[in-house]
């Protein structure tokens, strides 16, 4: 079974809306900037991918990751054509740090907020009648998390319509954990650089209507791709560290549930944070698993300009996907300039966005989070069912796309 992506909505530091974070993209146009809500001299780094919409430099106010992901819905479902009444709709919002900010500013600064408002749920009921709301708070994979469980609720015929979701902001208390964690502070996200130093956090939502392939879009409404198969598994190898091994298997199970094999891939949108851990480990899993292929599929990493969006993250990159096999373009990964060993060989698009010349039909799409929450989505672009049918399983094998 495979499902199909009819709405999409976002918002990062680089763009207001799905077209214009894919504009930036393409044009290697990264949101970095200096440190808008936060006193600078507390930190050794002083650098972020903030969204810039505080009332004034310095001055931070409670409930801004909950505007970004009531922008990035209201994007999303006017997107699909289902309209804003969402009482029928499940709605899976999946992040790290939820409002932790709006604590903090309560917290230290005496902000007022209602504490109901924690909860995203009350402002989904409250803007789009939303009756029925998750959160997942699986850290750096949460949104394909949520990915996953959407697939599930409509393959198990429990909803005909999911809304999907991610969002996190950036909190100070998090800015300074990180802050600590690296033997120099991080200037800017360089992943698979020898000069890397560190992840650096970035700001945003995101948002995608899903339905079953076999009941179609609403009236009017349109395809943008195909989600042929999510693959999840949490190791709880380490609390940070990532385990190479169990990448490799969440790849291999998602390749498996779309019914696709390594050759059959375009691009590869990487988890690519800039941290030698994490990196090490995403290049040595998909060593392994696109090993013997004459070429690697094409492989770019759009946190180098996002920042990292944690829990929004990997619908993020999802919607960058569509739009790169929508266009033909993959957008480059900045701040590439000396890669290191482990990707040698690998089609790492950077210094400027490339347009191949062999339709890019098929993307998957990475997201690891502390905890070894690994989660990875095959998207196939939108009317090009079908083609990979052949290759789809080992000979003998007549196991269909989805499970």
């Amino acid at each position: 079974m495979s499902w199909i992506v009819t709405g999409m909505g976002a918002v990062a530091s680089i763009g207001g809306s799905a077209d214009e974070i894919f504009a930036s993209l393409t044009e290697g146009r990264s949101g970095l900037a200096k440190l808008r809500g936060y006193d600078r001299s507390r930190f050794r780094a002083s650098v972020a991918y903030e969204i810039d919409d505080r009332p004034a430099p310095g001055v931070d106010e409670p409930l801004r990751a909950t505007r970004w992901l009531e922008q990035a819905v209201a994007a999303a479902v006017a997107d699909a054509g289902i309209g804003e009444d969402l009482s029928g709709v499940p709605v899976l919002v999946g992040t790290t740090l939820r409002e932790l900010r709006s604590v903090e500013l309560s917290w230290r600064d005496g902000i007022p907020f209602d504490a109901r408002d924690l909860h995203f749920g009350t402002m989904l009921r409250r803007r789009f009648g939303a009756a029925d709301t998750h959160t997942v708070a699986n850290a750096c994979s949460a949104s394909l998390y949520t990915l996953a469980l959407g697939a599930d609720l409509l393959e198990l015929g429990v909803a005909d319509t999911v809304v999907v979701a991610g969002v996190d902001t950036i909190t100070e208390s998090t800015y300074g954990l990180l802050d600590r964690c690296y033997p120099e502070a991080p200037d800017r996200v360089r992943p698979f650089d020898r000069a890397r130093r560190g992840m650096l956090q970035g700001e945003g939502a995101v948002a995608v209507v899903l339905r079953r392939e076999s009941d179609g879009p609403e009236a009017g409404g349109r395809i943008h791709a195909r989600v042929r198969g999510v693959a999840v598994n949490c190791d709880a190898h380490h609390p940070s560290a990532p385990e190479a091994k169990n990448i490799t298997a969440a790849i291999q199970e998602a390749h498996e549930r779309a019914g696709v094999r390594p050759a059959d891939i375009d691009v590869v949108m990487l988890h690519g944070t800039g941290t030698p851990l994490n990196d090490e480990a995403e290049s040595a899993a998909l060593s392994s698993v696109f090993a013997g292929l004459d070429q690697s599929p094409y492989m770019t990493a759009i946190k180098s300009m996002t920042g990292h969006t944690a829990g929004a993250s990997g619908l993020h990159s999802l919607v960058a996907a569509v739009d790169v096999m929508r266009t033909g373009i993959v957008p480059p990964t900045v701040n590439l300039d000396d890669p290191v060993a482990a990707v040698a060989g690998f089609r790492l698009v950077r210094g400027a966005a490339e347009r191949p010349r062999q339709p890019l039909r098929l993307a998957q799409i990475d997201s690891f989070g502390f905890g070894g929450l690994n989660a990875v989505a095959i998207v196939e672009k939108a009317g090009t069912a079908g083609e990979f049918a052949e290759s789809a399983a080992p000979d003998g094998d007549e196991e269909g796309a989805g499970q």
